[in-house]
């Protein structure tokens, strides 16, 4: 009888360890999975700062650009053209800016900003744990 008292009594000792080795790894793939987190939103806010420096300094002497060039067609061309020039450049600008809207949507739209391998990982431990 003491071999069937011991077997009884190891079995809950059994799954407990198990549960406790299963809780250890489950806590160490979280940590794991933070720190890429961490790390990969480190790497996207400095990619960011980048990105908005570049852009604000594009823009402001793209901006200077376009009105001298601008300011300059309009000189040229007014004497034969008249007000026509300034509806032709209205017509130019706003087709120009509808493509640069487009480009923007579709870089969104493509999830290059939602940390795709962070994501990727989480999907794949959550099927591996769950399935």
């Amino acid at each position: 009888m003491p071999d069937t008292d011991q077997s009884a009594a190891s079995a809950p000792q059994g799954l407990l360890a198990d549960l406790r080795s299963f809780a250890g790894n489950a806590l160490g793939l979280f940590f794991a999975r933070a720190g890429l987190a961490a790390l990969e939103l480190g790497e996207a806010r400095d990619a960011l700062i980048r990105m908005l420096l570049l852009s604000a300094c594009g823009l402001l002497l793209a901006g200077f650009a376009l009105v001298l060039w601008t300011a300059l067609l309009i000189y040229l061309a007014w004497n034969s053209m008249g007000w026509t020039v300034l509806l032709l450049l209205a017509l130019l600008y706003t087709v120009v800016a509808g493509l640069f809207l487009r480009s923007a949507r579709r870089i969104f739209d493509q999830g290059k900003l939602g940390l795709p391998a962070t994501m990727a990982e989480l999907r794949a431990d959550r099927e591996a744990l769950f399935e």
